[in-house]
Formats: structure tokens, sequence, C-alpha cells
């Protein structure tokens, strides 16, 4: 299969040489040979299907859906297969749905669906041998807390009663895979194994044009209902776990002692959330920024980003392919900007898949701000705020503000102790005051009844939580936004695209957002339109990092070129120095099995 060029090679290995292709679906990924040699199934990620090949004429004869219901967007993940001993059997992985799709192959040309089977998260491969299914989980059975997770200061010791060594948990290796062992079901066993998938499966094709809400909330809750929000700005920081920034803010479900940036660091982030809402209980969809921008604009990560994001980041090859830097990784129906311009929806993004003043995207072509910078950790967040200000201002003047404002905010990222450079706390105190100063201007202009502003980490890597290592930091502000407010129901990336995408009109990009709950418990049917006003920042935004031992030492072979390209492990054992020194132990990370609260929230 050639994964990027949707298309099965034939190569002759007699003569050594290719002999033509077969077109197939969407990033064509594992293959199985019937015993005669005359059909080959190819499974098709991005499409949510199998390719059938006849091998005597090299054609498509036909094409399975593998989804769980008819027309599904991407989301399904398509990513292996395997055949009975019998062939008259085939087991597909779904590795984003969860489950094997089972069907009759027996009669060429005329295949029908036999039901799912469950099995653990993001299967990867599966194979059949003596009626035994077998069948890898890539990602295991749970997500978990990662109390002794990284940290960007160092080798920090957190205030835990628990005094013991405890190894780092890096998200990225947290991860167990586990094996299912499935006897070959009968039909009986196999209904019930159907029911429970869908039982399982958040997704349905209802809530593609109806989502959860209430009648007169801001959030409509049918695609192409009117709403009072005209604009969006979404705006992506890097790295950051709730407990790291707020489990300090009164009313959330923080655990004070893994706290490396509070109140002290980032007043304007407390501020927002305790102007407005506080959410305690939000999830980023990703593990690293590799596929967390992906996440971030498409509500989806293709099988290319989640099986080679690993041996990237673990040092073992590949580069970072995310961000519209490789076609195979791109989302096969786009980006959210994609489906603006589908919708007729003005959209303009600042850095945001914008990489050396250029798009890295067609669709971004003259929808970008020239003069806006992109990851260069040489440059302030707050001049890039400036350069977003001097920008909206002439779009103001003449009308002609986009509808929906991508931005990038980096610094949070930080550069851990490399000896000259801005330290930890300067770096999140800038991003942070050029947060606080975002919001304050638009809340001053005369839009800001009209707006909503949406503020997520790309991924929640680099931080301690006591109840997960996705659990992230998410800020809404606006004229329609609530005040006051906590929000404890579950919401994740894809439930800030969901709300975004009702409040523009346009229908979701993937299974997950889809599915996603939608922000509209924090949403009023009554503007409030009290500005906000930016807090001064309390910590020295250009502190230096002057101090050479081991932790700085080890900076200095950092690469910051590009986001996460230094090795977690290391970095965030700097960062949990630098902040807490050697007193108390970096915390590991915690993952959860969680399970959603849809109840209204009164408090």
């Amino acid at each position: 299969t050639c994964w990027g060029c949707d298309k099965v090679v034939l190569f002759d290995t007699e003569k050594r040489q290719l002999r033509g292709s077969v077109i197939v679906g969407d990033n064509p990924n594992d293959m199985a040979l019937n015993t005669k040699g005359t059909l080959l199934f190819v499974s098709n990620a991005n499409d949510n299907s199998v390719s059938v090949i006849d091998l005597q004429r090299n054609t498509v004869t036909e094409t399975l859906n593998a989804a769980l219901f008819p027309a599904a967007p991407p989301g399904s993940t398509t990513n292996s297969i395997a055949l009975s001993e019998d062939d008259k059997t085939l087991f597909i992985a779904n590795a984003d749905n969860n489950c094997l799709a089972v069907f009759d192959v027996s009669v060429p040309g005329h295949s029908k669906s036999k039901g799912f089977i469950p099995v653990g998260w993001y299967p990867t491969c599966v194979r059949v041998a003596n009626r035994v299914i077998f069948v890898s989980n890539g990602k295991g059975f749970s997500s978990l807390p990662d109390p002794f997770g990284p940290n960007p200061y160092g080798n920090v010791n957190y205030q835990h009663s628990d005094t013991t060594h405890h190894e780092e948990q890096y998200i990225g290796s947290l991860f167990q895979g586990t094996l299912s062992i499935i006897p070959v079901p009968d039909e009986k066993t196999l209904s019930v194994y159907s029911q429970q998938v869908y039982r399982n499966t958040p997704y349905t094709k209802e809530k593609e044009e109806r989502a959860d809400g209430q009648a007169g909330n801001p959030i409509p809750t049918r695609t192409g209902d009117p709403s009072p929000i005209k604009y969006v700005f979404y705006i992506i920081k890097e790295n950051r776990t709730y407990d790291q920034v707020l489990a300090d803010m009164p009313g959330g479900n923080g655990d004070t002692s893994l706290l490396l940036f509070g109140k002290n660091i980032t007043p304007n982030l407390h501020a927002i959330a305790g102007d407005f809402v506080l959410f305690d209980n939000f999830y980023v969809d990703s593990e690293v920024s590799a596929d967390g921008h992906n996440w971030s604009l498409g509500g989806y990560a293709d099988d290319y980003l989640e099986k080679t994001w690993p041996t990237s980041y673990g040092g073992r090859g590949g580069s970072y392919d995310a961000e519209g830097n490789r076609d195979i990784a791109n989302n096969k129906n786009g980006f959210i900007w994609d489906f603006c311009k589908r919708f007729g929806v003005s959209y303009r993004t600042y850095g945001e898949f914008a990489d050396d003043f250029k798009p890295n995207i067609p669709v971004l072509q003259n929808h970008f701000c020239p003069y806006y910078t992109s990851w260069d950790q040489s440059v302030m967040d707050t001049t890039r705020f400036s350069e977003w200000k001097r920008d909206f201002d002439s779009l103001l003047s003449i009308g002609q503000v986009p509808q929906l404002n991508t931005l990038r905010f980096i610094n949070d990222h930080t550069q851990g102790l490399r000896l000259g450079k801005p330290s930890p706390n300067a770096q999140v105190a800038d991003n942070d005051l050029a947060t606080g100063l975002f919001v304050d201007y638009l809340s001053h202009s005369p839009i800001w009844k009209e707006s909503a502003v949406f503020i997520l980490e790309d991924d929640a890597q680099n931080g301690p939580d006591h109840v997960d290592a996705h659990r992230s930091t998410l800020y809404v502000a606006g004229g329609f936004v609530k005040r006051k407010f906590i929000d404890h129901t579950m919401y994740s990336t894809t439930s800030v695209l969901r709300t975004m995408e009702l409040i523009l009109g346009l229908p979701p990009m993937s299974q997950y957002d889809a599915a996603a709950e939608p922000l509209w418990r924090c949403f009023s049917d009554t503007a409030n339109t009290a500005p906000f006003h930016a807090r001064k920042a309390q910590a020295n935004l250009f502190e230096k990092n002057v101090a050479m031992n081991q932790w700085q030492k080890m900076s200095e072979d950092f690469n910051f070129d590009k986001e996460d390209n230094v090795n977690e492990d290391d970095f965030n054992q700097v960062l949990w120095w630098a902040v807490k020194g050697d007193s108390r132990p970096c915390p590991s990370p915690v993952r959860s099995a969680f399970i959603r609260e849809d109840e209204d929230t009164d408090d």
C-alpha cells in the first residue's frame, strides 16, 4: 500500500520492478490476501472503508463501509484487516471506534455486514488463527492521571505525602498496549457484541444535524440555525495541564501540590476563569502537539499521525508532519477553514498553520496575517498581541472582521533553563499577559457583544494532573458568556469545535465533533457587555536563566526551532526544577477511566 498516495502499487518480485497500481481509498494501510490469491482486501483509514481488489483484473470490485453508520464522516480509522482461515469472514479494526467490523465475504462482489465486536482503545492490528481473534489495542484500555508528570523546570519534587522515588509519568509512555483474545463468535454472540458496540459509541447520524442544548440559548442545537454571536476568536496555546495553572482556583477540582504557574504568574488566566467560566473537567483529545494541532483545527488526527508521532517523539525517526506540513497527515475533508470556505463563512488565521509568514495549506492563501509571527520563541506573545491588534484595527475600520479568527500564542511552552533565555516564569507570564490584553482589547471594541473567545492548549503533555494526563485548561469569554460560573461538565477539544461550528453554521468535520457535547451551559440568552480589564504582570517578563547547573546544561541541547522537538521527559524535569527546586520530587501523570455526566450544572 502507498499510504500517502491512495493506491496499491504492484511490484514484480521476479523482475524487481513496478508494474502499475490500483487506486483505492484514502490512507490505505493493511492488506489481506485470500488463500487462492485472487482477492486482495485493503483497509483505508480515512475513508472508514475496505477496498476489495480482483487481482486478475487489478480493479476494485467492492468497497466495504466499516463505519457504524452509513455515510459517516472520518473517524472510524479503518486500519487493519484479517481473513478467517476459510476466507469467508473479514475482520476489520476500526481504531477510533474501538471495535472490529465483521463482514461475510464468502460471495465475491456480494459482501455483507455481520456485526461488530468491542475491543480496547485504538485497535491497530487484527489477526485470526485457529478460530481465535487476536487484536492489539495501541492505547490499552484507559487514560490515567499523571501526578508525577513532566514539568518545564526540571527535577522538581511535588508536595506529595508519597516521598518515594517515582519515574516521570510522561503521557507518551503511560499508554500500556493490550491484546484482546476473542474466540470467533457465533451469530447470537455477535449480535450481543454488536449491541454493546453501539452502546459504547457517543456518535450517531442524528448528532450531525442536532446537538444537545436548550431553546433560546446562543449556541444553536441545529446546524445552520442562527446565533446572536457573529464573531469567533480561537486562541491555541501550548502544552499545559489544569493542575499546573488553575489548581488554586476556588471551586475547581485542583491539586495545589501540582501547581507551577498559579495566580502570581498567570493573573489574567485566573481572572478570565473567575470573571467568566471555570472549567475543571476539560480534556484535550490529543497526546502531543504533533496530533494536537490537527485535533484542535480538524477534530481528528488520522492514522498516519497517530502511528508516527510515537516514533518521532521517541527519537526513532520521522519528522514533525502536522499543521499542514505533509499531505498524508492532513484530515481528509480538511480543517475548519476548509469548511468555512465551503459554507461561505469568512476566516483568517494568525500563525496557526502558517509558518515563516506563509500559509502551510492552500485554503489559507490570502486568509492569513502576513506579518504575524508563528513559532519563534524569541518573539514575545505580547508582541503577537500587538501584531493581531494592528490587523484587527484595520479590518474593523472597514467592517471586514472575519467570522472565524484563529490565533496562536506559544510561549507558555517555555524554553526550560537554557542559559540566557527567558525563564519559564517569564515566558508563561508573557503568554498570560498577551491573553489578558487580547480579551481586554476585544471587550472594548464595538463587536464585543457579538463575539465569543475560546482559548485552549493544543495538548497537555508538559505537566502533571491528579485527574488525567489529558486534563487541561479552557477559557471562554464574550458578550453572551455567563459571568462567575463554574461548569463541571466533561468537555473535550472537539466540544469547543462543535460549539464554534454551531455558532458559524458549519457541519461537524468528524465523528468526534459530531458526538461532542457543546458548551451551551456556559452561555446566557442575555448579553452582558461589561468589558474585561487585563491584570498587570506580577512576574518579571524579562527574567533570564542565569544559573549554570546540570539542568541548564541539559537545556543547552534542547531544540526549540519547532514545538515538541525536545525530549519531553528531559524538558519537563528541567522545568520542574526551575520552579520548585530539588526539595520535592516531580509527580507522575494520572490517567483515569471516567464517565461523562450530562446533567445540567447549577453551581
